[in-house]
């Protein structure tokens, strides 16, 4: 009787002890998934005048820290802002051609995904043209912002804006100014300037907008995006 006691509690101390080592193990850590790595764009190269317009889209491949299979989605259109004229694809290549319309400025950018859906920011916009038949002028390429950086933060009373534009037929540009705190309603503060900088005043405190129009003095007009900033 003794020897069976003395079993059934070395069981029980058993029992216990394994309970003991189960409860101390630390459950796996979540693998967290993560997005691919922006897709490098490698043709059409930015202000770019194509000869034809069946183009094929090139960039590099994307990574991915899971080992997921990236996505790529690109968007072409024929604003800087990507509304108008809008196409789009996905492909799981690293190029795809489209025939795009002949004589027009494009623009495009490209994103990567996996198949859990985490997608990566854009890539930054390039701008080209088609050639077109009997072209004999090309609108200006769509300024690009030089200075202050995108959504930046001022301290001074005044800023100098700075720019940058090109003109596919290596036209002189000139430019236009709108500038203002209310970005549905800027105001024009300069005309017909021939220098790619501007230096204005900031009066109170709070977010401020610009824009620049580009002009070739043949016709050809190109309204940039608006940029901002805020003065602290």
């Amino acid at each position: 009787m003794k020897k069976i006691f003395l079993l059934t509690l070395c069981i029980n101390i058993l029992l216990v002890s394994c309970n003991n080592d189960d409860d101390g193990i630390d459950p796996p850590e979540p693998i967290v998934n993560t997005a691919p790595s922006i897709p490098v764009m490698i043709y059409p190269t930015n202000n770019l005048v194509c000869i034809e317009n069946a183009i094929n889209f090139e960039w590099e491949s994307s990574t991915d820290d899971e080992g997921n299979v990236p996505i790529y989605e690109v968007q072409i259109a024929t604003d800087i802002d990507f509304t108008q004229g809008l196409n789009s694809f996905t492909t799981i290549a690293t190029s795809n051609q489209i025939t795009l319309e002949k004589g027009q400025l494009y623009y495009w950018r490209i994103r990567a995904k996996d198949t859990k859906d985490a997608t990566s920011d854009y890539s930054e916009v390039f701008n080209f043209y088609t050639e077109g038949t009997g072209v004999i002028n090309h609108i200006p390429f769509a300024p690009v912002l030089v200075y202050p950086e995108l959504n930046s933060e001022q301290t001074d009373n005044s800023i100098l804006l700075k720019w940058s534009a090109q003109d596919a037929d290596g036209d002189s540009l000139v430019y236009d100014i709108y500038f203002g705190n209310d970005n549905t309603s800027l105001d024009k503060i300069a005309s017909d300037i021939s220098e790619s900088e501007y230096n204005a005043d900031l009066t109170i405190t709070g977010e401020y907008f610009w824009k620049i129009i580009a002009k070739d003095g043949n016709g050809g007009r190109t309204v940039g995006q608006i940029w901002s900033f805020t003065k602290k």
